[in-house]
């Protein structure tokens, strides 16, 4: 992944991660998942990555999502 992508949601629970993807797919907006969850311990964050120029819209997309 190069400099261009970054962090637009955030969450301990890897499944948020899949649906967040899913939302911003559904949108135009390519996304990629990066899991930093411990395997062992399941502690740690999944994170959902979009290109730098989709990012408001990426955040906009997802605000809900925890909710």
């Amino acid at each position: 992944m190069d400099d261009n992508w970054t962090v637009a949601y955030s969450t301990s629970k890897s499944w948020q991660a899949e649906i967040a993807k899913q939302v911003l797919e559904d949108n135009g907006i390519a996304a990629v998942i990066i899991n930093k969850q411990d395997s062992s311990y399941l502690f740690g964050e999944a994170e959902v990555y979009v290109d730098i120029c989709n990012l408001e819209k990426a955040k906009e997309l997802t605000k809900n999502i925890d909710n």
